[in-house]
């Protein structure tokens, strides 16, 4: 789609906003404020003075308010007939004290949203580039993206990502059988199909099974399968999932879990690659590879005696660590992308994240892994759908605790200063190295929030203390979720 999920702020290009509106002092409050962010406001009378939304120069935020003075099934009129004409322009219904809050059109699907006017500048900026996030994802064209289907949770270029891959590309292509290691939630279901994307056996079946939901007494049967009169409830004879996967790959997930018994049959099927089904004496020959994972730690569980150790090495050809997220949280950027993207090429909605919840998100642990971070991605688009979600809008757990001036705190060093004999104290970078850019961010943040405590609150004062336009320091406010709750545009 070409376009970026986690946001620098509300940037809007070739800003343009219509309205239908016979209120002129919501007129004239729309258009100041829309000018104070270098947009135009065009007031019309009928549809057919809106021009259709251009792509020539950038991304063009373009939104229709409509005022609620008119008839309730005139603006349903409007709207549904703005729906056919341009079907990724999103209408907000504008209302004031007087009016009172509107009566919302039902059927209409390009209807996002309503505003008091005077409003919250925050409010305001947020609205538009709500409008700005579903016109995107409206007008972009989903069928030119990669499947969303494939390999979400490897995304990213950290080193324990680009390790992970490497030994991919090295062992896909070959018969030995892999045993992926990880905590749950680490995609390693993820791992086992890129395998079998990449290797000859593409095209052909790719079978998973989990083994620790399957009662112990069923797995044989679901493995081998069995035939008519077995055992009880066994009514027509069945292909196990080795039948099912000949000439693929057989995906044996949470291989930790399978009961004693069941590992000396697995052993053997995968020393003699041949098997019978339950019931039956005739055996059967199988061309399947091979690819096991578990979170549990095998070696543990070899001295407890709950895994053979035969198996283990038969099983242990080739492994692949899967790193938590924790350890690769610098790809939580591009894996918010990617799952942003799955989210709308199934048309559930979107969502942004601002660099800043981006950063909190990084200082979280992610006992969960990767699931836990898709979770939290498809919760944020349902309760901000088409918003932004900043710092504030995340979840209480996945806040960093601490003020941001702690957070820029880093462990000082004494070394030489300029002039000869002197020393001074400088910022020690961390043994486990830091996320660079997260804490710049904070650093920002805590000093703009200074900034405007010592001024009071005063934007124009504090962009003084800073050093930077007024309007740069605005729209710092609104990608730090600092705004001071003040109406618009006299922040």
């Amino acid at each position: 789609m070409g376009q970026t999920i986690v946001t620098d702020g509300p940037v809007f290009p070739n800003l343009c906003v219509y309205l239908i509106d016979q209120n002129s002092e919501r007129q004239n409050y729309l258009e100041h404020v829309i000018g104070f962010v270098e947009g135009n406001l065009r007031v019309v009378s009928e549809l057919s003075e809106i021009e259709p939304p251009s792509q020539d120069e950038g991304t063009v935020c373009v939104a229709l308010f409509l005022g609620v003075d008119m008839a309730l099934d005139q603006q349903l009129e409007i709207t549904r007939n703005l729906q056919e004409k341009f079907p990724g322009m999103p209408v907000f219904q504008l209302y004031d004290e007087l009016s009172g809050l509107p009566e919302k059109l039902e059927g209409c699907d390009n209807l996002i949203g309503s505003i008091r006017i005077p409003s919250v500048y925050d409010d305001l900026m947020a609205l538009i580039h709500k409008a700005q996030v579903y016109q995107e994802l409206k007008t972009s064209d989903v069928q030119t993206t990669r499947p969303v289907e494939l390999f979400r949770s490897l995304s990213g270029s950290s080193r324990a990502t680009r390790r992970v891959n490497k030994m991919i590309e090295q062992v896909a292509d070959s018969e030995a059988t892999v045993l992926i290691l990880g905590e749950s939630g680490t995609g390693k279901e993820v791992v086992a199909r890129k395998l079998h994307f990449h290797s000859v056996r593409r095209g052909k079946p790719f079978v998973p099974v989990n083994c620790g939901a399957i009662p112990a007494d069923l797995l044989e049967s679901e493995l081998f399968g069995h035939e008519k009169g077995a055992f009880t409830g066994a009514i027509s004879a069945r292909q196990g999932r080795f039948e099912m996967a000949e000439n693929g790959t057989l995906f044996l997930d949470e291989i930790g879990d399978m009961s004693m018994p069941m590992q000396v049959k697995l052993l053997r099927v995968l020393q003699e690659r041949t098997f019978e089904r339950v019931g039956s004496s005739k055996t059967m020959a199988c061309n399947v590879r091979i690819i096991a994972a578990t979170h549990r730690n095998l070696e543990e569980a070899i001295k407890n005696g709950d895994f053979r150790e035969d198996l283990f090495y038969r099983l242990n050809v080739f492994p692949i660590e899967m790193p938590p997220l924790r350890d690769r949280v610098e790809d939580i950027p591009v894996l918010v992308n990617d799952l942003i993207h799955r989210i709308e090429n199934e048309k559930r909605g979107s969502v942004r994240l601002t660099p800043a919840a981006i950063a909190a998100l990084s200082h979280y642990r992610w006992p969960g892994n990767v699931r836990e971070l898709a979770n939290l991605i498809e919760r944020l688009a349902i309760l901000h759908p088409y918003g932004v979600v900043d710092v504030s809008d995340l979840p209480d757990k996945f806040r960093p605790l601490g003020d941001l001036h702690e957070m820029t705190q880093l462990p000082q060093v004494t070394i030489e200063g300029e002039e000869p004999g002197t020393t001074v104290n400088a910022p020690r970078l961390p043994n486990d190295g830091l996320d660079l850019k997260a804490h710049l961010n904070s650093l920002e943040q805590s000093l703009i929030q200074q900034a405007l405590d010592e001024s009071d609150g005063i934007v124009a004062h504090a962009a003084k203390r800073l050093h930077m336009r007024r309007t740069t320091l605005v729209e710092k406010l609104r990608k730090y979720g600092l705004q001071r709750q003040t109406e618009s545009p006299g922040i």
